[in-house]
């Protein structure tokens, strides 16, 4: 059995690693913001949550816990474009400030302990149009990009200097079920009230790489066995671009309904045009998407469905 902490166990992508790897029979421990009382925390496979900061304290409360880590998964950090526009210092702080300091905390107390670190396209920016290599230019087009960016340089500093065992997954547009925000979420909100119109924001042909999420969880645990000093960077999508218009039209169909699509024409700020990843590296962990976009969107609208039947009987 291995030990394994996850920074951000409780966001959204973190539950379904939590999840998944203890049912690999791995012991998961997790620290990250939010109560998650032990009744809850273990249905997603989490032994022992620290609802606080990553820093030495909370990171020593784990060591004290478990012992030393095999690996250590981290996914905390900014989250939300928009929300590094409104407070970029906090989006900082998240996403570079703590990654420093986990990186600062493994190399002075668990050096052979290997690191995942969660990253996004954002880094990419809004000159890419065509599949984006790892090895291609960066222009972050929000603080949000640049923050992932920064903690990335971070991570590279301490495998070169340090010799610490890294992996950095750059994820694309991930989207499944427990996903509370984003223009899944968005649209089956105004769904439910069943409009006639639905009007969105941009052109509808901005253009996405969508990974289901359970291929987001087996990336980041393929990345695992890849990390060395490098660091090992690779990108986590599918190779496919899909456009907002399109992936709205699908589903809609999944939902039923037919509404006729208003698109404003104004892009949001710090929004990417275009963000498809190149795939070729990806291959080398020997991936392969299971979920195809239509069938996953289903599975989104189904789950979203049978979370409003359950509070409708709650009520």
């Amino acid at each position: 059995m291995s030990i394994v902490w996850i920074t951000g166990a409780r966001g959204f992508i973190g539950r379904n690693l939590s999840k998944h790897l203890a049912k690999q029979e791995n012991k998961v421990l997790g620290v990250g913001h939010g109560a998650w009382p032990p009744e809850i925390s273990t249905n997603f496979g989490v032994s022992y949550w620290i609802n606080g900061e990553i820093d030495d304290s909370n990171l020593r409360q784990l060591f004290d816990k478990s012992g030393r880590p095999d690996m250590i998964y981290h996914l905390a950090g900014g989250s939300s474009v928009g929300l590094s526009i409104q407070v970029p210092a906090e989006d900082f702080r998240r996403s570079v400030s703590t990654t420093a300091a986990l990186l600062e905390w493994i190399r002075g107390n668990v050096p052979e302990t290997k690191l995942v670190v969660s990253s996004s396209a954002a880094i990419y920016g809004n000159a890419q149009m065509d599949a984006i290599t790892e090895d291609g230019y960066f222009m972050p087009y929000s603080p949000y990009g640049f923050h992932k960016r920064a903690a990335e340089l971070l991570c590279q500093s301490y495998a070169h200097n340090f010799g610490l065992q890294i992996a950095i997954v750059r994820l694309f547009s991930v989207y499944g079920p427990g996903l509370y925000k984003q223009l899944l979420w968005e649209l089956c909100c105004r769904l439910r009230q069943s409009p006639s119109i639905l009007k969105l924001h941009g052109t509808g042909y901005e253009i996405r790489d969508w990974l289901y999420v359970e291929d987001a969880v087996r990336i980041l645990i393929g990345a695992a066995n890849s990390a060395s000093y490098a660091p090992f960077i690779v990108n986590g999508g599918t190779g496919i671009g899909t456009c907002v218009r399109d992936v709205t039209t699908l589903l809609c169909q999944a939902w039923g309904q037919s509404p006729e699509l208003q698109f404003s024409g104004k892009h949001r700020v710090g929004d990417p045009f275009s963000l498809v990843a190149d795939t070729q590296r990806l291959q080398t962990l020997e991936f392969i998407p299971k979920h195809k976009l239509a069938l996953g969107l289903e599975e989104y609208v189904r789950w979203f469905q049978q979370m409003e039947q359950s509070k409708s009987l709650i009520s």
